[in-house]
């Protein structure tokens, strides 16, 4: 798979590394977002030791260590491979003198796996960067999917507190950077597949450009071992299976129940702490109109991961009869069910793009963020707050048509928009459609997919259009 995007996480490491006696850096997020891929883009000019942590004994990691070691950084004093370590003292400490004249980077990939098995390891880590602060350019990341453990490593009673000269989470692409995973695809098709597999950069692989949606959707889908529906499993039993609660939490959001009590009625019990584990795993996030304090009352929630959102809310309605071999009837009725999925993703992406632009947005741009009544009513897809004083300065609207009026969709946002402030004339509109725009004014600011999925991926130009 080629290597795109992570240009900032890719310089933060560049950065981290020209440091002078740099500590180590922690580098952490879920399973599939990429982190072995980055780390092996930035170690490939350097000479390094990768060790992935797997379900060992501690003999048995020390010794397949021991052949990384050997294999990377062969020893004119020790033969590793006939004489591997036989502690993580002994192993660092050989590390130590090896890097003493020239750089060496140590790469200890899932690491939550290791000190799993050797709980002692993190103290013996202390103990050596302590010690050997200065006297060696070994430089060390530590790298793991367990974001639990992950953050566990960086809290105050933790034996490496405070030893990290960076951290750095990992999250999947956003639509302008998946765009890069996707060079043979229109800009629409660029925006439906985002929407079908969400930013896993493996997942993304999966889609093969030369074929249509509808034989992408039966091969991922439709048979009973497709890999959608494996990883579908795969990312409940272990994301989702921590808790009790959290995959009938998830299913319950997928399924339209997305206020707290309407959660707990669907599950029957307090989802408080379910909803608050779903949100430090960044597969759900709280959304309150823009407007709002974070003390509102007025909150939903929602699925981040389009991937697992398009599991759960509508693949899985069919899983039972794929099963049993009905993936090809089952087909159309999935391709039917694409653009009712799509319309959140699509409004979520549109507010994603004004966000990489808030720039020419205004000058103290704060927050960009949907918008709705108390009851409910008057709903806004974006509305930008600028200033210490969140003054609205625009609102947009998101429409997964292919062609939109923008004249039509402006009086009804200035309909709205006259709940939101008193002003609704000072504020600048936005339209976003698919394909086109048509019948915008010149003050008005149109979107379309070939600008929120960009043929070359990375940020949009502060010149892109207005009409």
């Amino acid at each position: 798979m080629v290597f795109v995007g992570r240009t900032e996480q890719l310089a933060a490491l560049r950065d981290w590394w020209e440091e002078p006696e740099a500590r180590p850096a922690l580098v952490w997020g879920r399973r599939r977002v990429g982190k072995t891929a980055l780390l092996q883009e930035f170690a490939a000019d350097k000479r390094v030791v990768f060790h992935t942590g797997g379900n060992r004994t501690p003999h048995r990691e020390l010794e397949e260590l021991s052949q990384r070691i050997a294999a990377a950084a062969p020893s004119p004093t020790r033969d590793l491979r006939s004489s591997p370590f036989r502690n993580w003292d002994e192993a660092l400490d050989h590390l130590g003198r090896e890097a003493q004249d020239e750089p060496l980077l140590l790469v200890l990939d899932e690491f939550p796996e290791m000190i799993s098995r050797a709980p002692e390891l993190e103290g013996v880590l202390r103990a050596f960067l302590d010690h050997a602060h200065g006297r060696t350019k070994l430089r060390i990341v530590l790298c793991g999917s367990a974001v639990r453990t992950m953050r566990a490593i960086q809290e105050y009673h933790a034996p490496l507190y405070g030893r990290f000269d960076l951290t750095m989470q990992l999250h999947p692409f956003r639509p302008h950077e998946a765009a890069e995973m996707l060079p043979g695809l229109t800009p629409q098709d660029r925006a439906l597949v985002y929407g079908i597999l969400g930013g896993m950069p493996l997942y993304l692989s999966w889609w093969r450009q030369e074929l249509s949606i509808e034989d992408n959707i039966r091969r991922l889908a439709c048979r009973p071992d497709a890999k959608m529906i494996r990883e579908g499993d795969l990312v409940l039993a272990t994301e989702a299976g921590q808790g009790a609660h959290l995959a009938a939490t998830l299913q319950a959001v997928a399924e339209g129940s997305t206020k707290h009590n309407e959660i707990a009625d669907a599950i029957g019990a307090d989802p408080t702490r379910t909803l608050n584990d779903l949100l430090t795993l960044r597969l759900a996030e709280r959304v309150q109109p823009v407007t709002e304090s974070a003390r509102t009352r007025r909150k939903i929630y929602r699925i981040t991961d389009n991937f697992l959102a398009f599991y759960l809310g509508t693949l899985s309605r069919f899983l039972p009869e794929i099963d049993r071999g009905l993936g090809e009837t089952v087909l159309p009725v999935l391709m039917a069910s694409l653009d009712d999925h799509m319309g959140e993703v699509w409004e979520e992406a549109f507010r994603d793009h004004l966000r990489l632009r808030a720039a020419e947005l205004g000058p103290e741009v704060v927050a960009v963020g949907p918008w709705w009544r108390g009851d409910g009513q008057h709903q806004i897809d974006a509305v930008v707050l600028s200033g210490r004083s969140r003054t609205p300065v625009l609102v947009g609207e998101a429409k997964w048509g292919r062609k939109v009026n923008a004249a039509r969709i402006k009086a009804d946002l200035a309909a709205k928009a006259a709940h939101l402030t008193r002003s609704p004339g000072d504020l600048r509109y936005a339209v976003c459609a698919r394909e086109s725009v048509v019948n915008a004014d010149p003050d008005t600011l149109t979107v379309t997919a070939a600008d929120i999925f960009p043929a070359g991926g990375g940020r949009p130009s502060t010149s892109a259009r207005s009409q």
